[in-house]
């Protein structure tokens, strides 16, 4: 059997096709196709509040590249969710829309508490019980914080600042005056919280830490990473880090909210799996069938 995730975020689309394993019981998912291609559907809806008709004839592109690569792989089933762009976009029903029309695909519009719910189901197996943990998945357009009493979400919340929208300097001081207040109420008082980071940027950014046994890093190594990585033009990360354009302009926005968020909670370890919304769309998939 096999199913794919399609997540439309505010920086890129990502399509993961992936076989279904069943050991004895225990279930498990093996990539067998993986694309990711910037959309920028943020730079639109951040400045504009809208999708501009040549980013909607790129979804649908795009799209259809991926229908016909399931069609190829012979996917069984599939589910498309987009997330903060398309959801505050004022045509981002009427995108929506217009796909299913032409295309006859279903793009499910996700809150960001939804987004949150999802990547918990796969995140929780990396939990200890005895452990407190503060998750934060930043994304091009919104972070959510989810604060975990070893694997058991006590409280989670959506905020409107992501690298995107930070980039284009459309973050209201609100936002990030609610995130500390969020952190100081629920998290503050927490002794020893181990931060869990997802999302694209920060996982890049590990790739130049050397992290210790357990996997984890501390904020003066993270903060070093990115004064690294910051020494560098937009350029350079590209042609010498070898990053993709679309996040060798972002992950500075991307890192001040990860080490915002770290400080407020007094937390100096991160550890980063190799998790996000795509694997939490997949599990869905697989459980509706």
């Amino acid at each position: 059997m096999k199913i794919a995730a399609i997540d439309i975020g505010s920086n890129a689309a990502r399509m993961q096709i992936s076989s279904v394993l069943n050991d004895e019981g225990r279930i498990s998912f093996k990539k067998v196709e993986y694309v990711r291609f910037a959309l920028r559907l943020g730079h639109d809806v951040f400045t504009a509040g809208k999708i501009h008709y040549e980013s909607e004839a790129r979804i649908k592109k795009l799209l259809t590249v991926y229908k016909l690569l399931m069609e190829l792989h012979e996917v069984d089933a599939y589910l498309i969710c987009a997330t903060s762009a398309l959801r505050e976009a004022e045509n981002g029903l009427n995108i929506c829309e217009r796909v299913k029309l032409e295309l006859g695909m279903t793009i499910n519009l996700i809150s960001g508490e939804k987004e949150a719910e999802m990547i918990n189901n796969v995140i929780i197996n990396e939990l200890r019980e005895d452990q407190v943990y503060l998750h934060i998945d930043v994304g091009g357009g919104s972070t959510e914080l989810n604060l975990y009493n070893g694997k058991t979400k006590e409280t989670s919340q959506s905020f409107k600042i992501g690298s995107v929208r930070l980039m284009e300097g459309k973050v209201n001081k609100d936002q990030w005056k609610k995130m500390h207040n969020w952190i100081e109420d629920n998290v503050h008082k927490r002794k020893n919280v181990i931060s869990i980071g997802t999302g694209g940027n920060i996982s890049k950014l590990f790739e130049f830490i050397q992290t210790n046994e357990q996997g984890m890093a501390n904020l003066q190594q993270l903060e070093d990473a990115l004064k690294n990585v910051s020494s560098f033009t937009v350029d350079e990360r590209i042609n010498k880090l070898k990053m993709n354009p679309d996040r060798a302009d972002v992950i500075e926005h991307a890192s001040e909210i990860y080490f915002s968020a770290m400080k407020w909670a007094k937390s100096d370890q991160m550890f980063v799996p190799d998790l996000g919304l795509k694997d939490g769309i997949l599990l869905e998939v697989y459980q509706n069938l």
